[in-house]
């Protein structure tokens, strides 16, 4: 993991060792969950869980999971039941990346350094792997390890539905098949942005909300955090897509330019898109005031989004 840095000229809510110390807590919590929830077997299905485990184990910076478990922790949830939430996500991130780099998709051999999951079994077998893994992730929320209530696990499954269906991830990413080679304005490549990566973002915010039953405006709060650092963290991406190199990346550099997609890089240029990234920052930061200093990570987590390097 990328260690975390704050701007010289940003709030110092947390420093940076701070936040590096609970990401990595939390992403060995996470780590630890998904493999507990993903055994091996004896059948002979076992190369599929190979493949499932192979997709989510062992590396990334579980963004997703320590959202979740993170915002769960203001609330006071036993981290027990906050990492299975942010197990949930993961897994469901590592299938759409599964799937992103299948040839008929993104086509790319490298994920996080590594061959992507089809190099390293067979086309077949990523597809049946994100399949798994997708379903996995909704069985997880269902089940009543994650929350005792009911209600709880409903206004999960129903928010995680939500953002990662055709509203959402799945859509994004057919406006971003559509656009290989297009010109999209400003407004379009917010859009898609938005949907493709930035609503599962949201949501792991906004799950740890329902999870820890937050307040109306407690849960629309931690959503507009979620919202503006999901769009803040596409913004970095598509910087470092046009400035980092691929052992930076652990993934193919240059990528967005090479097939013609509208980027934030593409229309504002680097420095307008970095200031539109710290602009969002802010925003999310805002959010964040009534909840103290018990919100310091999140709010050093926000800065640490854009100034990443893979």
């Amino acid at each position: 993991m990328t260690e975390p840095t704050i701007p010289a000229g940003a709030p110092r809510f947390s420093d940076a060792a701070a936040l590096r110390a609970s990401m990595s807590a939390h992403a060995g919590l996470v780590e630890s969950t998904i493999d507990a929830l993903l055994p091996l077997t004896s059948g002979k299905e076992n190369k599929l869980i190979e493949a499932m485990r192979y997709a989510t184990l062992g590396g990334g910076k579980r963004l997703r999971g320590y959202l979740a478990v993170e915002v769960a922790s203001l609330f006071g949830v036993p981290s027990a039941q906050s990492a299975r939430v942010g197990a949930s996500v993961e897994m469901l991130h590592a299938y759409s990346l599964v799937h992103d780099d299948l040839p008929a998709m993104d086509d790319d051999d490298l994920r996080r350094g590594q061959p992507s999951t089809h190099r390293k079994f067979d086309e077949a077998t990523a597809i049946l792997a994100g399949d798994a893994l997708q379903t996995k992730s909704f069985e997880i929320l269902a089940e009543a390890d994650t929350h005792a209530d009911a209600s709880v696990r409903i206004a999960l499954i129903l928010a995680f539905a939500d953002a990662s269906g055709a509203a959402g991830m799945v859509g994004g990413q057919m406006i971003d098949m559509e656009g290989e080679g297009q010109s999209f304005p400003l407004d379009d490549v917010r859009r898609l942005h938005a949907l493709k990566t930035g609503c599962l973002i949201r949501y792991s915010a906004e799950a740890g909300a329902i999870l820890g039953q937050a307040t109306p405006d407690e849960q629309a709060r931690l959503r507009s955090y979620g919202t503006h650092i999901g769009a803040a963290f596409q913004i970095a991406d598509d910087v470092l897509d046009a400035t980092a190199t691929a052992e930076e990346l652990g993934k193919t550099a240059g990528k967005d330019e090479a097939s013609g997609k509208s980027t934030f890089v593409s229309l504002l240029g680097i420095k307008g898109a970095q200031a539109e990234a710290e602009r969002l920052v802010e925003l999310a930061v805002s959010e964040l005031a009534p909840f103290g200093e018990k919100a310091s990570n999140l709010k050093a987590l926000a800065y640490y989004v854009i100034q990443r390097r893979n």
